[in-house]
């Protein structure tokens, strides 16, 4: 057999080198080339659902395994099961991650979304059970000074993160009947939101740093769900008209009508502003689009406003994504590193608008799934998130942005795949995908 090969190749040599047709080879003539294997390198085709549940089953795994439950005796270490009757300094017990961030308040919501999408009661109990014992603590804490709290950021909230992405999920946690006093959290939470986060005068969500008068691009998330949530859960409308404000605000200051970006910060001293789109700052942005749209009245004078900034900004994203279905750390320079929890962002983002029909499912669903695909690779075996860029301020030059560290305990990056992974599961139970002529299509 080897002797055979091994003449076969040295006749097709002789032949190429003779100019003698070869009718061996693979040529135009003789093989469908259209029909050949690409070498893609992420997984290229629509997902199979058991394959999505398993990437959520090890994500939820660890995350169960590696974020507190309960609280501890801070001096002796032991669980305390009575927080009524405590009377010594308490705290979390040890983990991964804090469970009052923002960050958290975007994984709680991405659990309640796990079970809807998957119809486990145990995604929804991990939020449950954390959500209820911030109420517990809230409500029974006298021990110690504010600054030494471990809820101190839930009871005196000082900035748009403590406040808005987990005020959001407490919401979306009581709408989904979770039996626990979060009202007061809630109430905290939106009077801080509504009343005390500094504005610019025309009532713009701002903040005085690192520049005064500086607009910054997440807090269109740490503040727009929230206030949504809250029109929806009170029948106020005032929460939707401050909502609608800040994304025409926000917008009008910082989104280029050319690309289909947002800048990461506007400061307003400033007689040029410098435009380095950092790609979770547009995630949170594409996401604030799409959770206002969630739950804003139809009839709001508003909505149509929302709709047409959200798929002005996804045209935008999709013109920038890679081959490997990532987006890149600054979306528009290719040279920078392809990024995690942006990707898992507008993978939820895109598949929540498709399975709502804000944007068209025929042009937007194959880059979804590509996107879902590409960050289903970065869930290592521990269920660990790999690729998420860590927590970033503001910066007015590249190198800021380019050379941002990626850590696998950056806390950004499992709310959203976790998101990301539910609605594509939603998408795949509602949509058939087919490769027609080569490529991934949604099936009539």
């Amino acid at each position: 057999m080897y002797i055979n090969n091994l003449f076969k190749t040295l006749v097709a040599g002789i032949l190429l080198f003779s100019g003698i047709p070869n009718f061996a080879q693979t040529t135009d003539t003789n093989t469908p080339l259209h029909l050949l294997e690409p070498d893609y390198p992420t997984v290229y085709g629509a997902p199979k659902q058991e394959n999505v549940k398993e990437v959520l089953e090890r994500l939820y795994n660890y995350l169960e395994e590696n974020s507190a439950a309960g609280m501890v005796n801070t001096e002796t270490g032991q669980a305390i099961s009575n927080i009524k009757k405590q009377k010594d300094p308490i705290k979390f017990e040890d983990g991964a991650f804090r469970l009052t961030s923002y960050e958290w308040g975007v994984t709680y919501a991405g659990m309640l979304l796990a079970t809807e999408a998957t119809g486990d009661d145990k995604y929804a109990r991990y939020t449950n059970k954390r959500l209820a014992l911030l109420a517990d603590l809230a409500q029974n804490y006298k021990i110690g000074n504010l600054k030494d709290s471990p809820i101190r950021s839930v009871l005196d909230p000082h900035a748009l993160d403590d406040a808005g992405a987990i005020c959001a999920a407490m919401i979306k946690a009581k709408k989904n009947g979770l039996d626990a006093n979060l009202n007061p959290l809630i109430d905290n939470f939106i009077s801080y939101i509504s009343n005390e986060q500094f504005r610019l005068n025309d009532g713009t969500l701002a903040r005085n740093r690192p520049q005064d008068n500086t607009i910054w691009l997440d807090d269109f998330f740490m503040s727009v769900p929230a206030l949504a949530q809250m029109g929806a859960y009170t029948g106020e409308i005032k929460y939707f008209d401050d909502a609608v404000k800040q994304v025409k605000q926000f917008s009008e200051r910082m989104f280029n009508e050319e690309n289909g970006l947002y800048m990461h910060g506007w400061v307003q001293a400033m007689k040029v502003h410098p435009e380095f789109h950092w790609a979770r700052a547009n995630g949170w942005a594409v996401m604030t689009l799409v959770e206002l749209l969630e739950v804003l009245p139809k009839d709001h004078p508003g909505y149509a406003d929302v709709l047409d900034q959200l798929q002005k900004h996804v045209k935008g994203l999709v013109k920038y994504q890679h081959g490997t279905g990532f987006w890149h750390q600054l979306i528009d320079r290719n040279d920078t590193y392809l990024e995690t929890s942006a990707t898992a962002i507008y993978a939820y983002a895109m598949a929540r608008a498709i399975n709502r029909g804000y944007i068209d499912a025929l042009a937007y669903a194959p880059a979804t799934l590509l996107a879902w695909n590409a960050v289903s690779t970065k869930v290592n075996e521990k269920g660990q998130v790999e690729g998420t860029c860590v927590g970033t301020g503001m910066g007015f030059d590249p190198a800021f942005y380019y050379y941002r560290p990626v850590n696998k305990f950056a806390a950004h990056g499992y709310g959203p795949v976790m998101l990301a992974g539910a609605e594509i599961l939603l998408m795949l139970q509602d949509q058939e995908f087919e490769i027609n002529d080569s490529s991934l299509q949604l099936k009539d």
